[in-house]
């Protein structure tokens, strides 16, 4: 192909008659966004949570006494294929709770015997005598039992750190009354009532614990294991009244303001030169803060000292039945607290729920929240939150919660009226220009949350939220 190279093909080609748009741009005035940022999420829990004003830096939780009596969780460590319990931890007993002899404990801890389970096996059959405790190290084992018209109903589910059978310790005859079957494989370590009676009849520190232990029940309680308020009723005539007080807990729990801080440092050549259309400083402070808020949220969730991940009482603590998150899960979460407000699940586990409900030919329906229509169970709104973790297995955690100081439910906690407060509870505080004209600022939250009674929050745990194949 040859080009016409003349000059009068060159008289032809067309001319630009107008100013092109890439050199017009040069004097135009560009259209622009304020700074985006993609971390910012909904925080449902920061706009749910009543914040409850905390003078001093410390909020005094004050109960009524409650006689506690080893609820927590075994945890165990792991060399290889072998599992052997903390010793510290078998104070999570009941038995043993406040024994603190650590010979007698290594002793009792030395003669757990680990045991493996395959998924579907028997480990106890309702009826036959009970003569060990069984301190489930890893896997999922269901509880189950006779109805009252024969047929078969769950009793529990139970996970790592759990424990059943702790009353075959100290009783000669008691026998199973539920079967607790493997619904995954895993590792259990079991003490005999034998081996625990070898120690116990060489410790004599052990045996006055046991003695003062077995005491514990003449304790009048209520079934929160609350210290009983006497009183009569249904009487007639001129009955003696029994005379009663409240008492309460002698060391009641203190949660003190957290807190989370960092530097904003802007140039004074970017703030006094690149502040039109858009105030340079007060962009940066705005990004700087959404990124404070979604540090604080996610605090609240997993910090191990205030978070509620990690201060949900353990027996607010449910397992699933089946591993996804059923309606049946959810009910049963609902069951254990009156006034429940929310559920909070990480948006993978809200799928994992619609896909349920889907399975089932169920539509759950919509709540009204703030003007959102969002998705709810039982009319209870079920909100995202995108701090609660997600385990390796990919599993997660669905937490419910009943909200306020009236209501005794949970709070969060902050101090307002800070010294050069730009939000409530928090503060931007001016700290200088360096000799690089560097400005910096403080920018500081405090915060914390509080659940005044134990069954205030709930958690569904070992929430598998993986799609399941067909």
């Amino acid at each position: 192909m040859t080009v016409d190279t003349s000059p009068d093909a060159q008289l032809d080609a067309p001319k630009q008659s107008s100013l092109s748009t890439a050199a017009a741009r040069n004097l135009a005035t560009t259209t622009k966004s304020a700074p985006q940022m993609q971390e910012i999420s909904s925080r449902w829990l920061l706009r749910m949570l009543p914040w409850v004003e905390t003078k001093g830096g410390a909020y005094r939780v004050n109960r009524r006494l409650s006689y506690t009596v080893g609820d927590g969780r075994i945890e165990f460590v792991q060399d290889g294929a072998n599992v052997r319990v903390i010793p510290r931890e078998l104070g999570e007993l009941a038995l043993l709770r406040g024994f603190e002899d650590d010979e007698v404990l290594n002793a009792l801890a030395g003669r757990c015997v680990q045991r493996e389970f395959r998924a579907g096996e028997v480990l106890v059959e309702r009826g036959t005598p009970a003569e060990e405790i069984h301190l489930i190290a890893h896997g999922r084992i269901n509880q189950t039992s006779v109805g009252k018209y024969g047929d078969e109903v769950a009793v529990a589910v139970l996970a790592d750190g759990d424990r059943f059978g702790e009353n075959a310790l100290l009783d000669a005859d008691a026998s199973w009354d539920y079967t607790a079957t493997a619904e995954t494989s895993g590792t259990l370590l079991t003490l005999s009532r034998a081996e625990f009676a070898a120690v116990l009849a060489s410790a004599p520190a052990l045996q006055s614990h046991i003695q003062e232990f077995s005491s514990l029940p003449l304790q009048k309680q209520n079934k929160h294991g609350e210290a009983e308020i006497a009183m009569s009723a249904g009487h007639t005539g001129e009955v003696a009244l029994p005379g009663a007080f409240v008492d309460y807990e002698l060391k009641p729990r203190e949660y003190e303001l957290s807190v989370a801080q960092t530097v904003l440092r802007v140039h004074t050549r970017v703030a006094d030169l690149y502040n039109g259309p858009m105030n340079q400083t007060e962009e940066q402070l705005r990004l700087t803060i959404e990124a404070l808020r979604e540090r604080q949220e996610h605090e609240l969730i997993n910090n191990r000292e205030f978070g509620l991940l990690h201060n949900a009482d353990f027996k607010q603590r449910i397992q699933t039945h089946s591993g996804p998150p059923t309606p049946d899960d959810l009910d049963e979460l609902l069951c254990r607290r009156r006034g429940t407000k929310l559920f909070l699940a990480h948006p993978k586990a809200i799928a994992a729920i619609g896909r349920e409900w889907s399975a089932r030919g169920l539509y759950p329906g919509t709540v009204e929240l703030d003007g959102h229509q969002v998705l709810g169970w039982r009319g209870v709104p079920i909100l995202p939150c995108n701090k609660i973790p997600i385990n390796d297995d990919n599993t997660s955690s669905i937490l419910a919660m009943r909200l306020g100081e009236d209501n005794q439910g949970v709070i969060g906690l902050r101090q307002t009226g800070l010294p050069e407060e730009y939000e409530p509870g928090l503060s931007v505080r001016f700290m200088g220009i360096s000799e690089q004209a560097i400005m910096s600022y403080l920018v500081t939250t405090y915060y914390s949350a509080a659940i005044l009674v134990p069954n205030a929050l709930g958690v569904l745990e070992n929430v598998q939220i993986a799609r399941r194949r067909d």
